[in-house]
């Protein structure tokens, strides 16, 4: 990705981010990898954030973002991990215990 730029400044703000299950549990495999993948593409494409490059590991998730300097990493992860965890209770209410 190029530097991007506003009016007076060019920035590349990117980040690693990795999201580990409580416990580091076994959970991530079958449909529950595939929606982990289209929850959290969805969630960023709502902040208008890009998914540089990701993956959905058995006990992990490994994603790299690139965002804008005006959205905080704290409050974004914040958004991500809240909204991201409903959305998967509401798919898979079984494997949250």
């Amino acid at each position: 990705m190029d530097n991007r730029s506003l009016s007076h400044t060019k920035w590349k703000c990117q980040y690693h981010i990795v999201f580990i299950p409580k416990y580091r549990k076994r959970i991530l495999y079958g449909q529950l990898r595939n929606d982990v993948r289209e929850i959290l593409s969805t969630l960023c494409k709502y902040k208008d954030a890009e998914i540089i490059a990701g993956a959905v590991c058995i006990d992990h998730v490994h994603l790299s973002v690139a965002t804008s300097p005006k959205l905080s990493i704290s409050k974004f992860m914040g958004y991500l991990k809240g909204k991201s965890t409903l959305m998967i209770y509401n798919r898979h209410p079984e494997q949250i215990g």
